[in-house]
C-alpha cells in the first residue's frame, strides 16, 4: 500500500476503536464483537505485553484490519510489523520513526498537534495524521486553525474524544474518523455490550 493506503484505511468506519488489552485470550472475542458491530479497523496499542499476541489472534477474525498503536521507535515498528500489522499509529512523529515507517511501506499515522509536526510528517510523504491529544490540544477550534493553511490532509483526531462528542469531529472537513477508547471499555471483557457500542459508533454520519 502507498500512503494513499491509510487513507482507506481511515475511510472504513468512523471511529477506530483504541484497544489497550490486558489478556490475549480476549483479543478474539474482542475482535469478533468489534468486527460484528461495524468497526473493522482496530489499533492494538503496544502499552501491554499482550499486544503483540492480540494482534496476531485478531488477524484470524474475518473482516478486521488490525494494527499497531502507541509505537515509539523503529524497535516497536519492526515487533509490530513482525505481528502482521496491517497499519501503524503513534502518538508523536520522529525522524527516525517517520523514515522507517515510509521506508517499510505500511500505512502510518502519526500524532500532530501542531503545524510543525504536519510539516515534518509533508517532508516525509505523508498525508494523513491522527490530530493528539485532540481534546487538550485546542480541540475543534485548533484543528480547524490548523487545517487553513495544509489543504488535501486527512485526519483522525483520538484522545479524549467520547461517544457524545464524536459526532462533532467527524463533521468537519478534513476528519476521516475519530479514535476513542469508549467501545472498548475497561474491565471484565462483555462481547455483546462491546458489540451494541460498536453498532452505535458505526452509525455515527459523517460529513
Amino acid at each position: 500500500m502507498s500512503e494513499s493506503g491509510i487513507e482507506q484505511i481511515m475511510r472504513l468506519a468512523p471511529v477506530i476503536p483504541v484497544i489497550v488489552i490486558d489478556r490475549a485470550e480476549d483479543a478474539v472475542p474482542m475482535a469478533e464483537a468489534l468486527v460484528a458491530g461495524g468497526l473493522k479497523v482496530l489499533e492494538v496499542t503496544m502499552r501491554t505485553p499482550a499486544a503483540l499476541e492480540a494482534i496476531r489472534a485478531m488477524k484470524a477474525v474475518s473482516g478486521a484490519v488490525v494494527g499497531a498503536g502507541t509505537v515509539l521507535n523503529p524497535r516497536m515498528l519492526k515487533d509490530a510489523l513482525d505481528a502482521g500489522s496491517e497499519f501503524i499509529v503513534s502518538p508523536g512523529l520522529t525522524d527516525s520513526l517517520g523514515e522507517a515507517a515510509v521506508a517499510s511501506g505500511i500505512p502510518f499515522l502519526p500524532g500532530v498537534a501542531n503545524a510543525s509536526n504536519i510539516m515534518a510528517g509533508l517532508d516525509l510523504g505523508l498525508d494523513s495524521f491522527k490530530f493528539f491529544p485532540a481534546a487538550t490540544s485546542g480541540g475543534i477550534p485548533a484543528l480547524k486553525a490548523l487545517a487553513g493553511p495544509f489543504g488535501g490532509i486527512n485526519f483522525c483526531p483520538t484522545g479524549g474524544i467520547s461517544a457524545a462528542t464524536a459526532p462533532e469531529w467527524l463533521v468537519l472537513d478534513p476528519v476521516r474518523c475519530v479514535g476513542g477508547s469508549w467501545v472498548v471499555p475497561a474491565g471484565p471483557l462483555d462481547p455483546a455490550r462491546i458489540e451494541e457500542l460498536a453498532r452505535e459508533a458505526s452509525a455515527l454520519s459523517r460529513h
